[in-house]
């Protein structure tokens, strides 16, 4: 396979409901390019059949398609990374496999680059998802902003555009837990969104539950910034102040307007803002433990991900390898 100019990535993870939808639409969308392009699968560890569509859609397309087998789930982030670091096009485009993103909308994203952009965003017109995670979306869009000073209008859109520059500098970024769309941000000199349509899912469900999405955005503040610690040690030092400030209120009050007695028993009192203090102690202990198992997980130098099959345009399965670990530490 000659250097395309092209490259797709869609990360698939227990897909099969949708795949032939979107084969028949992105291969005819990506032709009408008339771009040399490639498209790069990477199958997450997927329990159903999706990795033997793909290689059904390999057998096919031999010639633009390569497909990567993962062993386990290791999470749609560390599958376009790993398509990141096999891409070889000049541009490269992410793309969900569920047809929420419409593969039509990809020459949008080429005309912004063609305009001398080097990262696109996509911003979804009309979202077709459920009103609380459009809620959710929009107050986490504003929190990101204000912590991290990372402008993004929608970033749970995965249709985006990289130029090869940033996809080399996100993919040598050993970050085990980051957020692909915030981390181009930073290595982006002319940044710029569009916008694009929104399908509902083709087939399937969505694989982002609550809780998968409070951690993606705990990997995106907490990666990001140290705002939240540092005002964490802030609400410290001001609630302290004012618990001081009221237990000396309240020994006064009692010294001056209750009996002796009162003022002697509220001396050794240790009930005030108990709940207060403790609820914030519990918090802040949280929120250091995040920031510290970011760093257990990183000096671990354990591979993000491991690979188990590869297909290339010559038709075989490359041997299983390893991929994705960190760099070593250098010596003393």
């Amino acid at each position: 396979m000659a250097d395309p100019e092209l490259s797709i990535v869609v990360p698939v993870y227990n897909e099969e409901p949708g795949l032939a939808a979107l084969f028949a639409r992105l291969y005819p969308a990506l032709d009408a390019l008339a771009t040399p392009y490639e498209v790069i699968f990477v199958n997450d560890g997927s329990r159903d059949a999706s990795a033997a569509l793909l290689r059904e859609q390999f057998q096919r397309r031999p010639d633009v398609t390569r497909i990567v087998l993962f062993n386990a789930n290791y999470g749609q982030h560390m599958a376009v990374i790993a398509g990141f670091e096999r891409c070889r096009g000049e541009r490269v485009v992410t793309l969900d496999a569920d047809l929420q993103n419409p593969p039509e909308e990809i020459g949008k994203l080429l005309a912004a680059m063609d305009a001398g952009h080097d990262y696109v965003g996509g911003v979804r017109r009309q979202r077709e998802d459920s009103w609380w995670r459009k809620a959710a979306s929009r107050a986490m869009n504003r929190l990101r902003e204000r912590l991290t000073r990372i402008t993004m209008t929608d970033q749970g859109c995965m249709l985006r555009a990289y130029s090869r520059d940033i996809v080399a500098a996100v993919a040598a970024s050993s970050e085990v837990a980051t957020f692909i769309p915030a981390l181009a941000y930073t290595y982006a000199a002319k940044p710029t969104e569009v916008e694009v349509a929104h399908e509902e899912r083709a087939a399937g469900e969505s694989k982002y539950s609550l809780y998968k999405l409070i951690r993606l955005n705990f990997d995106l503040i907490t990666g990001f910034s140290l705002v939240p610690l540092q005002l964490f040690s802030m609400f410290g030092m001001l609630v302290s102040a004012l618990s001081l400030a009221t237990y000396l209120v309240v020994i006064g009050y009692r010294v001056f307007f209750a009996e002796w007695r009162g003022a002697i028993n509220a001396l050794w009192d240790r009930d005030i803002l108990a709940f207060l203090l403790i609820g914030m102690l519990l918090f802040g202990l949280g929120l250091v433990g995040e920031y510290v198992g970011r760093i257990y997980q990183q000096v671990r130098q354990r591979p993000r991900y491991t690979v188990r099959a590869v297909l290339e345009s010559d038709g075989a399965a490359a041997p299983p390898a390893t991929a994705g670990a960190p760099p070593q530490a250098p010596g003393p």
